[in-house]
């Protein structure tokens, strides 16, 4: 496998590093990738399984049918009925304690 560095920065920092480490170039562009690659892994959003997302939607779909017997969503809702239907009030509970 060939990775062609296409700049004279890349290439100093590469050398450089190599010559800090005593490590080849190879070894330190490698152990470099590695450490950058696990630092983003830790920063970014665990991708979800396919079953962690069916079970989320399954929570959904039990919650939409439970609004739906709870509440007559006929006409319009009421600022209370929707803080309730939406959490808020649990949320605003929460906040002042």
């Amino acid at each position: 496998m060939a990775l062609s560095i296409k700049t004279e920065e890349a290439d100093r920092l590469a050398r450089e590093l190599s010559r800090l480490t005593g490590e080849s170039m190879t070894e330190a562009v490698t152990q470099s990738l590695r450490e950058r690659l696990e630092r983003e892994k830790k920063t970014r959003p665990k991708m979800r399984t396919k079953k962690e997302r069916e079970e989320e939607i399954r929570r959904l779909k039990v919650w939409l049918a439970k609004t739906r017997k709870n509440y007559d969503l006929s006409g319009p809702v009421t600022k209370s009925e929707y803080d309730e239907i939406s959490g808020d009030n649990d949320i605003m509970r929460a906040w002042r304690q």
